[in-house]
């Protein structure tokens, strides 16, 4: 944590408003846990008096989070009007919460004050001054948030300003001036936050949400401006279209300003942390995220390959390991002969003395993407593919006699699956029956166990995504359909990819490559 620049995490608060976001007591302690190896200056955890689930949070984190860098935070807001903060039970409620920095939302644009908190801009003010000053008189630190901070300054600048002031002299360390609506454009933050700090002399934070799509933009344009705090939340988690995104806010001033605000080689944790997170909150993390998006760093095009082959430099504005990513080479219609080489040595195969070789993968790649396959995303099945024109063969471990699938619905209305695989394996002729509540579930039961049989590391395979793509739809039924499959065993994951003219046909294809990947990566004899 800086403490030139404070980074302030409201992924626990903010970004859990996210629609279809729903975080429990447990996952919340597990992504503050993440949050504080990120290096993070303060973790905002909740609002304590008003969401029960916050209030449990605090209660527990007290005595099971025991963070080595951040300092946990609470949410609240002013007092009620016409009441003492001595007297408001949400404000007791952050008094006892045992954060040591509490953060009051307050209002700062008139039209608010006026018709949503309904009382008058006099007891506004007296609303700020007396919950900061308690909360200060009882040994916490209190920063402010002034929400719809930039409507109510266009509107009336002059009242904003003096609630800006207003925080600070009871006691605010830092005054956060709020995009709440999403709304602004960089010039405009950066004009507003350089007027205000020049009429206050204020610490001012920024708060930006991502309406117009410039939230990360906008924090930027504070920081130049003079703020010296800034908000965000992981993976640009938030209400509507999300906050700025805090990882690529600390990326940009790090790498692109040279503002050290976090604990040193932390940023180098960037990508793992916004995945472990992703996965806490069970959604899926965008692959085209700046720095940690698994596309961050990807190259489809043969002419970016040829370049990235002399200097990766060339096409990569900073060097991915700087916050914990890898460049990936794409294996597409569009990749040339550098692609293949390239993706060649990232698989392990050195293909840079065989032109001739080289130039029928491409080729071969070129053929294949034009009906339908793509191997940019199914690495599994392009290496099955390039070890097939390395060694003149496919990898083998099973030979196929016949499939077939019967799919019946049963009196309740249920429909059932049945597949029957009949193969050759370890010397045996298996013929294996197997039922799933679709077509594919039946025939990857039937595939798995009937292989199993002869080589048993197949006990440990597990079908963990399947996705359908309908290339041609105006071909209606009679369309070609694209599959992936991604497998797992434990260690490791892969994908493979399948086409057909039905989802049966395409679905069996992938499943046999990926049946056929698993046993090559666990170096077992194949067919004779």
């Amino acid at each position: 944590m800086s403490d030139d620049l404070h980074v302030y995490d409201t992924t626990l608060r903010d970004g859990a408003q996210q629609e279809g976001l729903n975080l429990s007591v447990v996952d919340k302690l597990a992504i503050a846990h993440h949050l504080d190896d990120l290096g993070v200056g303060y973790i905002e955890g909740g609002w304590p008096g008003a969401v029960p689930k916050d209030s449990e949070f605090f209660a527990r984190a007290r005595a099971e989070l025991d963070l080595r860098r951040a300092i946990l935070t609470a949410f609240g807001a002013t007092r009620r009007p016409g009441t003492r903060a001595a007297d408001d039970r949400q404000v007791g409620a952050l008094r006892e919460s045992g954060a040591a920095v509490v953060c009051l939302v307050a209002k700062s644009h008139v039209g608010h004050v006026e018709r949503a908190l309904r009382t008058s801009t006099a007891e506004n003010l007296a609303m700020v001054r007396d919950t900061v000053t308690h909360l200060r008189e009882h040994g916490q630190r209190v920063f402010v948030d002034l929400e719809h901070f930039f409507d109510g300054y266009r509107d009336d600048s002059a009242y904003a300003l003096e609630v800006v002031r207003s925080a600070a002299e009871s006691g605010a360390e830092v005054v956060v001036l709020c995009d709440t609506n999403g709304g602004m454009l960089p010039p405009q933050v950066g004009d507003a936050v350089g007027e205000v700090l020049a009429g206050s002399g204020v610490r001012l934070g920024i708060h930006c949400h991502n309406d117009t799509g410039c939230a990360v933009a906008n924090t930027l344009a504070a920081v130049g401006a003079g703020a010296s705090h800034v908000q965000g939340t992981v993976n640009g988690y938030g209400e509507r279209t999300g906050n700025a995104d805090l990882l690529t806010v600390v990326s940009n001033l790090e790498l692109k300003q040279g503002k050290p605000v976090l604990p040193p080689g932390a940023l180098g944790d960037a990508t793992r942390i916004a995945h472990a997170i992703a996965e806490v909150t069970n959604v899926p993390p965008s692959s085209r995220q700046p720095y940690v998006g698994v596309s961050a760093f990807a190259h489809k095009a043969g002419l970016h390959a040829s370049a990235i082959r002399i200097d990766p430099d060339l096409y990569q504005h900073i060097d991915p390991e700087r916050v914990g990513n890898d460049m990936r080479l794409l294996v597409s219609e569009m990749a040339g002969r550098a692609s293949i080489e390239l993706k060649g040595k990232e698989l392990g195969f050195d293909l840079s003395g065989d032109r001739a070789l080289v130039s029928r993968v491409t080729d071969r790649v070129k053929r294949l993407e034009q009906v339908g396959y793509t191997f940019e995303a199914a690495d599994a099945s392009f290496e099955l593919l390039l070890v097939e024109e390395i060694e003149g063969r496919r990898p083998a471990y099973f030979e196929v006699e016949s499939w077939r699938v019967i799919t019946e619905s049963a009196t309740a209305g249920e429909a059932l699956s049945e597949a029957t695989v009949k193969l050759r394996a370890g010397g045996e002729r298996i013929v294996v029956t197997g039922e799933g509540n679709g077509p594919v579930n039946a025939l990857d039961q039937a595939l798995r166990r009937s292989i199993g049989q002869a080589y048993p590391p197949v006990a440990a395979f597990e079908l963990i995504d399947y996705r359908v793509r309908i290339l041609d739809q105006g071909h209606g039924t009679d369309a070609v359909i694209r599959v992936l499959i991604e497998t797992a065993d434990g260690a490791d994951a892969w994908v493979t990819v399948g086409v057909g003219h039905n989802i049966v046909e395409a679905s069996w294809e992938a499943l046999c490559d990926a049946i056929t990947y698993g046993l090559r990566r666990h170096s077992l004899r194949q067919l004779e």
